[in-house]
């Protein structure tokens, strides 16, 4: 049976730790904002973007560019943003797990010879995936983490996109989470090259035709311009994304494990006080007793 010095200092030990979550919790909150308000940062050049992409795909020309065009997929890259500071939940277990889903996704769709590497974003994930024994699946281990800056984050998207180009990969595909809100992430694959040109004519805004443009010096030449910083704006995006993904489910684990020492905190100040009360009963019957046999 505890005695009631133990559970004074179980109460304080669990105070502490709801103490700690919470304040957790409110500095994952703020670095949740300030992602979040990175991405409303970045909208007006992503719309810009898409805004000249929309503006040449309605001149119904024919465009060619070498980050367009499609080949036999011998070798694809997945690029999995996960996170470099656990805490977070199960944030970078679902990657995972979703990476491997991926991978056996990728074979079915390319056949079983097909070569695949895994570029994990993050220590945690790079640390899971090293572990990876899957046969024709290597693992890259690079610079590039989640606290690198824009300008590090565009040299890697630059490595990226010589890689496709002098052949080395096939095709690269992004996993990261989509934020949708505080308490819902959603995974998401997507292509990044070759740039889908099917996906780029979805994103045209028909309003658009109303507007006439004239084009210098032609419009493939800007079209193979406007390519690079779409990919720029994409790889931003899914950074960020996965930024505020990751705090989010922070957020999340915290107010979990605050709420769970809040609910340990109050059984124990319950048996704190029925332990206390018996004691103090029982001093008075002692009490009492000494008296009668007076």
């Amino acid at each position: 049976m505890s005695t009631l010095r133990e559970l004074k200092s179980r109460i304080g030990s669990v105070a502490s730790t709801q103490k700690t979550t919470s304040a957790m919790k409110m500095i994952s909150s703020a670095k949740m904002r300030k992602a979040t308000g990175g991405l409303q940062r970045l909208s007006p050049y992503r719309n810009m973007v898409k805004h000249v992409i929309s503006h040449l795909l309605l001149t119904d020309q024919e465009f060619s560019s070498p980050l367009i065009s499609q080949r036999e997929v011998k070798h694809i890259a997945l690029l999995a943003f996960g996170s470099d500071d656990g805490l977070c939940g199960a944030f970078n277990i679902n990657i995972f797990k979703q990476l491997l889903t991926t991978i056996t996704d990728v074979r079915k769709q390319f056949g079983s010879d097909v070569k695949i590497t895994v570029i994990p974003i993050g220590k945690k994930l790079t640390k899971a995936a090293s572990k990876m024994t899957v046969t024709n699946v290597d693992v890259e281990n690079v610079t590039l983490n989640t606290r690198s800056d824009y300008d590090q984050l565009h040299e890697f998207t630059t490595m990226m996109r010589r890689r496709f180009l002098d052949g080395t990969y096939d095709q690269v595909d992004v996993l990261y989470m989509h934020f949708v809100s505080t308490s819902r992430q959603r995974f998401v694959r997507e292509q990044m090259l070759p740039v889908s040109y099917e996906a780029l004519a979805e994103q045209v805004d028909a309003k658009l035709a109303a507007q006439p443009c004239l084009f210098e010096p032609d419009a493939n030449a800007i079209f193979n311009s406007v390519l690079p910083l779409h990919l720029k704006a994409m790889m931003q995006e899914v950074f960020t994304e996965s930024a505020a993904s990751e705090q989010a489910a922070r957020v999340m684990a915290m107010q979990t494990a605050s709420d769970n020492a809040k609910e340990l905190l109050d059984e124990l100040n319950l048996e704190y006080n029925k332990l206390r009360q018996e004691n103090i009963t029982t001093e008075l019957l002692d009490i009492l007793g000494g008296q009668v046999q007076r």
